[in-house]
């Protein structure tokens, strides 16, 4: 019965899913542990689904997989064991997309499979749908994972170099409002007119990454976001910047222009 509920809600759009994983021992991870909730997200949903993400994803040229999602969350502990964080009893994981049918496979996934994440196997307490439409030119956000922005540049030698920008910077704010135009044109198929402006509300927090041997640089914090609503919904959807589907730049919407928080 619960399940069908679920499954009802899902197919209205503008939505994240959080869930609640419980284990009775402790939840043992290591400090950077992207790589392993990425894999949990692709064995949970429909194979066929999984492989047209990882292989091909949307769009032509540069493609996007069209999900995100948070680092987790819970009391835990880094000291105990280094190089791992353990948290006790219970996390909390938030996964988002504007695709209806990952969605929907997602959340059947979870209530009919084990889950497993690295060595710990796990059981869901509680699924909620958090929607979260927008209608407004203007939104303010909290990070659930670090917005990556970045660019790929070539020294004078003709090697390539990785340039990550923070905000207040001209390219990380011009960087995030193309790839949300992108990203919306290759989901919806259709160019999009329109420009994103993203500013800090508070002191951005630099994170240092580590996946699989790469390092990757986001930041966190509250922001203020405007723009036009369907570029706004993508970013809310898909993810603001890149490296989405690694698990960065997922953001919980905490206030709506006209609303209060």
């Amino acid at each position: 019965m619960f399940l069908d509920k679920f499954s009802v809600l899902i197919q209205n759009s503008f939505m994240q899913i959080k869930i609640t994983l419980f284990n009775s021992k402790k939840i043992i991870l290591p400090i950077h542990y992207n790589h392993l909730i990425q894999a949990f997200i692709y064995n949970i949903i429909d194979e066929k689904l999984a492989n047209f993400l990882h292989d091909s994803g949307f769009g032509e040229g540069r493609k996007f997989k069209m999900f995100t999602f948070s680092r987790l969350y819970g009391k835990f502990d880094i000291k105990s064991q280094p190089g791992h964080i353990i948290f006790y009893d219970s996390i909390t994981l938030t996964v988002s997309s504007p695709y209806g049918t990952f969605c929907q496979s997602f959340a059947n996934g979870i209530f009919k499979k084990k889950i497993h994440i690295g060595e710990n196997e796990l059981e869901v307490r509680e699924a909620e749908i958090i929607a979260s439409e927008v209608k407004q030119n203007e939104i303010v956000v909290d990070t659930l994972s670090p917005i990556v922005v970045y660019s790929t540049l070539l020294k004078p030698d003709g090697s390539k170099y990785t340039a990550y920008f923070q905000p207040g910077e001209k390219e990380f704010e011009r960087l995030i409002s193309e790839n949300l135009i992108k990203k919306y044109k290759a989901f919806k198929g259709e160019d999009f007119t329109g420009e994103v402006k993203i500013k800090s509300l508070e002191q951005p927090k630099l994170n240092i990454v580590e996946y699989k041997n790469f390092i990757i640089k986001g930041y966190s914090g509250r922001f203020k976001v405007n723009g036009p609503a369907k570029l706004l919904q993508m970013g809310v959807d898909a993810g603001l910047g890149s490296k989405n589907s690694m698990g960065f730049g997922c953001v919980r919407v905490v206030k709506i222009k006209g609303e209060k928080c």
